[in-house]
């Protein structure tokens, strides 16, 4: 789809059904989502929840008609789907990056039309601050989405005035349920605690599951040709969090959780720790913990470095944490590959990496 279409008030007015002959769906968008680790289904998400959200997002980061919303992420997601929205629900400018990514070109293409709000992902945000590329004045906020960008990142980005926002949200909210505000960016930059936005309520299930209720929710699901609707007024979702004071802290998900020796263990936990380890030498997002099958210990972590990853780097780390880690927590033999495999998003594709470390001879 053409993204300047979804700034026009035909779209937004289009009331046909997503798919033909299904009543349930009209005025509806569907986005193909597998979350961080299930299988791929599509989420209904209705034009007014998508319009909801939009406003809710242009309220708390200060777009008004004369901001101007660019585009960097991809429509079949629901973090680009909801640029565009807030572009239309704000009544101002709206530009298209519409190329493959590359950091310099984006650079310079957000100076030339004086884009004053994007979304981006961690990986995004990586290639920037890689590159060492400074923001150009008209940039007011950058949401970042899709995932976690730690703290060093962050103050690295915001250091070269990228204005950088953690944010956590999904598909099922139709975006962002919790983002920093614009006053963060006067403080160094944190990955956490995020406030939700005005239109949220959450709460904790017994198993300590986020579950949230608001007027962006989705409508319900589509499997095998058949609308499912949504059964309760409050999602469960599979996110573990802390909530606190209407903020919340992302903790990772629960089916991300693996047992080693009756322990439960969670591997990005253990990429935060190497990270910390290193001293700044091991990049967040060049390496991973995956977990493998274990017949002893049920399964077993293992690290998987990119190639481009300093080898002394890795050796030193993995050495440190071996000698203070558990014996539950250890680490397995470590695999270098090219690349890490990651879906459109630029997310990790922690069962693709599993499969590979599994079949790949090591050295």
């Amino acid at each position: 789809m053409d993204a300047s279409l979804l700034t026009g008030t035909a779209f937004w007015d289009d009331q046909a059904p997503a798919l033909p002959g299904i009543s349930e769906l009209a005025g509806h968008v569907l986005f193909e989502t597998s979350g961080s680790t299930g299988d791929p289904k599509w989420i209904a998400v209705s034009k007014q929840a998508l319009l909801v959200s939009a406003a809710a997002v242009n309220r708390h980061l200060g777009v008004t008609g004369k901001s101007c919303w660019g585009l960097a992420l991809p429509l079949n997601h629901v973090g680009g789907f909801g640029v565009a929205a807030r572009a239309y629900e704000a009544g101002c400018g709206f530009r298209d990056f519409g190329r493959p990514w590359d950091a310099a070109e984006f650079r310079e293409w957000l100076a030339l039309h004086k884009i004053t709000h994007t979304s981006l992902v961690p990986t995004q945000v990586h290639d920037l601050v890689k590159a060492e590329l400074t923001a150009p004045a008209s940039l007011v906020a950058i949401v970042v989405g899709g995932g976690h960008l730690d703290a060093s990142s962050g103050q690295a980005a915001r250091d070269l005035g990228w204005p950088v926002l953690a944010s956590y949200g999904m598909t099922e909210a139709a975006s962002q349920i919790a983002t920093q505000a614009l006053t963060e960016l006067k403080a160094v930059y944190q990955p956490a605690p995020l406030p939700l936005l005005p239109i949220w309520e959450a709460r904790l299930t017994p198993e300590n599951l986020l579950a949230i209720s608001g007027p962006a929710l989705f409508s319900g699901h589509v499997s095998g040709g058949r609308f499912i609707p949504r059964e309760a007024d409050w999602h469960i979702t599979a996110d573990r969090v802390v909530l606190e004071n209407k903020t919340i802290t992302p903790l990772g998900r629960a089916d991300a959780l693996v047992k080693i020796l009756g322990e439960l263990v969670d591997p990005e936990a253990v990429e935060g720790e190497l990270v910390s380890m290193s001293e700044g030498r091991l990049t967040p997002g060049t390496f991973a913990i995956i977990a493998i099958p274990d017949e002893r210990a049920g399964s077993a972590l293992v690290p998987v470095f990119e190639a481009s990853v300093d080898p002394v780097a890795a050796a030193v780390t993995l050495s440190r944490y071996q000698q203070a880690a558990p014996g539950f927590r250890k680490l397995g033999a470590m695999l270098v590959v090219r690349n890490l495999p990651r879906g459109e998003l630029g997310k990790l594709r922690r069962s693709e990496l599993a499969s590979i470390y599994q079949n790949q001879p090591r050295p």
